[in-house]
């Protein structure tokens, strides 16, 4: 599989499982109930796969500003993929969800904002795993540790006050994720503002992949035409979630302007309800 790969097959993890130098992690996780996610894994995952949670392995604790999801502790987590067996710029890290990439993208995308580019996601996730007839086990794995020394790009992200000031640039394009009602100010579930943050467009992230949890791979150039040239391309969702799968879909696109506000709405929100912090 080419290094730059981010998307894996069924059939190609299928054919990779026993492959020493392949770490399979579940991401499974729902908002609404944050143990669901680990109490799946418990009772069947991919054969080999480890668990890491949104809440507790991929983000920080919620503070007063940084919004629902801050980005964890880079030395914390990467003594986590240590103890998971998965060395740095080696181990080529396959994740999935049942939830069309929503929180494996998070992991994808962690990882190689820490320099490891060997990462990839699996096409249709769990649920697409098992349609095709491929094996489950409750069976917990043991990997051998290894050594994961992050190389930080601090430069692929963007904080509230980037945003502020550069959002009205030329040559920068701001991209909300969320869905189309959430962006409108229609219905929002979560956050205490609706609508979204001025001079955003709408790239809603569920628009990349099928129902089934596939990618849309034909359509994905085609997503980014009006935005190819631009200087810098921020994207954000609610909680720097799911924004990441627009940052695959950049990747597809052969871009590489892309830049994550972490703290997304949710922390852009914060501010507007402490305009003097």
């Amino acid at each position: 599989m080419p290094e730059t790969q981010p998307v894996v097959s069924p059939e190609w993890l299928a054919e990779n499982l026993d492959n020493p130098g392949v770490r399979v992690v579940d991401c499974r996780f729902a908002l609404g109930d944050p143990e669901l996610g680990r109490q799946q894994y418990l009772e069947n995952h991919i054969p080999g796969a480890v668990y890491l949670d949104l809440e507790r392995d991929l983000s920080s604790p919620v503070e007063k500003h940084g919004g629902r999801h801050p980005l964890p502790d880079i030395d914390e987590l990467a003594g986590k993929l240590s103890n998971l067996g998965i060395e740095f710029g080696e181990t080529l890290v396959v994740a999935y969800d049942d939830s069309r990439f929503g929180f494996a993208g998070r992991l994808w995308w962690l990882l190689r904002y820490m320099g490891h580019d060997r990462a990839a996601l699996l096409d249709g996730g769990f649920g697409g795993w098992k349609a095709a007839g491929y094996p489950v086990t409750a069976e917990i794995p043991e990997p051998e540790p290894a050594q994961f020394e992050p190389q930080l790009r601090s430069d692929w992200v963007v904080d509230f006050e980037d945003v502020k000031t550069r959002k009205d640039r030329p040559g920068m394009v701001l991209i909300d994720s969320r869905d189309r009602d959430r962006y409108s100010g229609e219905r929002e579930p979560i956050d205490p503002i609706a609508g979204h943050i001025p001079g955003a467009v709408n790239l809603p992230w569920r628009d990349v992949s099928d129902a089934g949890g596939f990618l849309k791979f034909a359509e994905q150039p085609g997503r980014w035409e009006n935005y190819k040239d631009a200087e810098e391309i921020v994207v954000y969702c609610g909680s720097g979630v799911t924004a990441c799968i627009n940052l695959l879909t950049l990747e597809l696109a052969g871009l590489s302007q892309g830049k994550l506000y972490p703290g997304s709405w949710s922390d852009w929100c914060s501010y507007q309800l402490d305009p003097e912090d």
